[in-house]
C-alpha cells in the first residue's frame, strides 16, 4: 500500500497535472488528495467517456512552452465501457496520449458486487483489445517511479494511452477535508443566463452559411476551431482548411469535452466547438460540465437541422430540446437560440462574459453532393495544429 501523495507527488514531477474522472472507493484517496492541491487540476466528469476527451483536449494543447502538461483519467472499470469510444476513434486515432488509472472491481479471487462479475475478468482483456499496455498500480513506493516512467515512455513514443490498474487496498486513506470543487465559478453556481431568441425572417441558413461566418470570426493566430464528426468537419474543411482546425472523425460527442481541456489547459487561445445536435444528444451531460467549469475563452456552437445527415438524413428528436434553456439551467454565461444566421454574430461579438457562450443555429438539411473527405490524416491534423498553437 502507498500513500496517495508518494504517486502524486512523483506523477507531477513527470509533467502529469491535470486529472480528470468519475470517482470509484479504490480511487477515495487518491481523488481527496488532488482535489486539496490548488496546485493541481482536477475536472469532476459526467461520465467516463468525457473524462477521457477533456484530457485528449490536454494533450492537444500539450506543445510549445506548454509541451511537459500531461493528463489522468480515472475510472471504474465499469466505466471503460463509456470511454470505448473516445479510447478506439479519438486518442488512438489522432495520437493524443494520456494515463488511465483504472480500478479493478471484481477481480478474480476478491470478493465484490455482483455488477462487476463480469467486467471484473474482462477487464484485462478489453484493455488489450483496445491495445492499451497496461500494468498493475504500483503498492510500493519504489516501484511508483518505474511504473510511471513505462507509462511516459510509451506515451511519448506512440502517442497513445497507458494503464495503470489498480487492485483494491492500493492506495492508503486520505481525508477529504475540503468541501465544493475547484475549478466551478461561482456565477453558475448562483446565476442563469437569460436565454436569447432570434428568429429570422426567411429561409434558414445553410450549414455552409454559418460555418463561413465561424471562420470569419476565428483568426488563425488566436482560435482554435474543433468541428464535430460528420459533415460539419467535412464542409469546414471543404471551404477552408487551415492550421488552427481540428475535424474530428468518430467519437461522437466528443468535441465539447475536449474542447473544454484545451480552453482549461490553454487559456491563451479562444477555443471553438463546433457541434451538431446528434451529437449533443450523444452526450448531452457534458452541457453540466461546460457550464461549471467552462471558461471565458470557451465558445460552443451547435447547427441543428434535426437530423444524423452524414448517415442517410434519419431524424433526431432535436425538435423538441431546447438546447438553449439547458445550457443556461447548466451554468452557461451566455445562451442563445433561434433560426437566424446573424446569431454567429451575436455569438463572438459578445464582450465580457465571465464563462462558455452558447448558441443553438437553427439550420437547413442539405450537403453538397460533391462534398471531399480531407485528405490530411488525422494525424497530421494534429500535429499541423499542435506546431501552430505552440509557435
Amino acid at each position: 500500500m502507498i500513500e496517495a501523495a508518494q504517486f502524486v507527488e512523483a506523477a507531477r514531477e513527470r509533467g502529469f497535472d491535470w486529472y480528470a474522472g468519475v470517482p470509484c472507493s479504490y480511487l477515495t484517496p487518491f481523488i481527496n488528495y488532488v482535489l486539496q492541491d490548488e496546485s493541481l487540476n482536477y475536472v469532476s466528469a459526467a461520465n467516463e467517456g468525457d473524462a477521457v476527451a477533456l484530457i485528449a483536449g490536454v494533450a492537444l494543447g500539450a506543445s510549445g512552452v506548454h509541451k511537459a502538461r500531461r493528463g489522468i483519467s480515472m475510472m471504474q472499470n465499469s466505466g471503460l465501457g463509456n470511454a470505448v469510444s473516445p479510447l478506439t476513434s479519438l486518442t488512438w486515432t489522432f495520437r493524443l496520449p494520456q494515463l488511465l488509472i483504472v480500478t479493478w472491481r471484481g477481480q478474480p479471487g476478491v470478493a465484490d458486487e455482483p455488477q462487476h462479475a463480469l467486467m471484473g475478468p474482462v477487464t484485462p482483456a478489453m484493455l488489450d483489445t483496445m491495445e492499451i499496455p497496461w500494468e498493475l498500480f504500483p503498492t510500493e513506493a519504489d516501484a511508483i517511479g518505474p511504473a510511471l516512467d513505462r507509462a511516459t515512455a510509451h506515451m511519448d513514443s506512440t502517442g497513445r494511452p497507458y494503464a495503470l490498474v489498480m487492485q483494491k487496498g492500493s492506495v492508503a486513506p486520505y481525508k477529504l477535508n475540503k468541501k465544493g470543487l475547484s475549478g466551478v465559478r461561482q456565477r453558475a453556481l448562483n446565476e442563469r443566463a437569460e436565454v436569447q431568441s432570434f428568429e429570422g425572417t426567411g429561409e434558414r441558413a445553410s450549414r455552409r452559411d454559418a460555418l463561413e461566418r465561424v471562420i470569419a470570426h476565428t483568426p488563425k493566430e488566436s482560435t482554435v476551431v474543433l468541428a464535430s464528426t460528420g459533415f460539419c468537419g467535412r464542409e469546414l474543411y471543404a471551404i477552408d482548411d487551415r492550421e488552427n482546425q481540428l475535424y474530428l472523425v468518430g467519437s461522437m460527442g466528443c468535441v465539447t469535452p475536449m474542447a473544454l481541456g484545451l480552453a482549461l489547459s490553454r487559456p491563451d487561445l479562444q477555443v471553438i466547438a463546433l457541434d451538431g445536435d446528434g451529437a449533443a444528444l450523444m452526450r448531452m451531460s457534458v452541457f453540466a460540465t461546460l457550464g461549471a467549469y467552462g471558461p471565458s475563452n470557451l465558445t460552443h456552437l451547435l447547427l441543428d437541422n434535426g437530423a444524423h445527415e452524414s448517415t442517410g438524413g434519419q431524424a433526431t428528436v432535436s425538435e423538441g430540446v431546447e438546447f438553449a434553456r439547458i445550457a443556461s439551467a447548466c451554468g452557461y454565461a451566455l445562451a442563445l437560440d433561434g433560426d437566424d444566421v446573424s446569431i454567429v454574430d451575436r455569438l463572438f461579438d459578445a464582450k465580457d462574459v465571465d464563462g462558455v457562450r452558447f448558441a443553438r443555429l437553427s439550420i437547413n438539411t442539405g450537403t453538397p453532393s460533391d462534398l471531399p473527405r480531407p485528405s490530411i490524416t488525422p494525424e497530421d491534423v494534429r500535429s499541423r495544429l499542435q506546431a501552430h498553437i505552440g509557435s
